[in-house]
């Protein structure tokens, strides 16, 4: 079992910056990659960004040149951050983060961007 803790989010006006965390309580040996979600009203979850620990990223085409993915390990386990800049109004969304642990994929709760002036 995976426990996804995720901190920031929140209000920012257009072409503002935001920077979103989470750590992941577990074992570094068995994670294969950590990423971020999204799920706007109505609209299914997307990846948004993923990272693997031999930090190979990719990005969804909407974010590519603004929003940058990046892990570090720590005491408790593995945290990724995901810095978001030039955000839009269409970046507005629930962002979840979510750890692949030994081929199982887990999310965390989820945090709310809203982007707006």
């Amino acid at each position: 079992q995976v426990h996804l803790r995720e901190n920031g989010g929140g209000l920012v006006q257009p072409g503002g910056s935001l920077r979103l965390s989470c750590t992941a309580a577990a074992s570094a040996f068995g994670m294969q990659s950590m990423a971020w979600y999204r799920q706007a009203p109505g609209k299914q979850r997307d990846l948004v960004a993923r990272i693997t620990m031999d930090s190979s990223t990719n990005y969804a085409d909407s974010v590519k040149g603004r929003f940058t993915i990046s892990r570090e390990y720590d005491d408790v386990g593995v945290t990724v951050s995901l810095q978001m800049n030039s955000l839009k109004p269409e970046d507005t969304a629930v962002y979840y983060c979510s750890a692949n642990w030994y081929g199982n994929n887990y999310f965390g709760k989820g945090t709310l961007v809203t982007v707006s002036s």
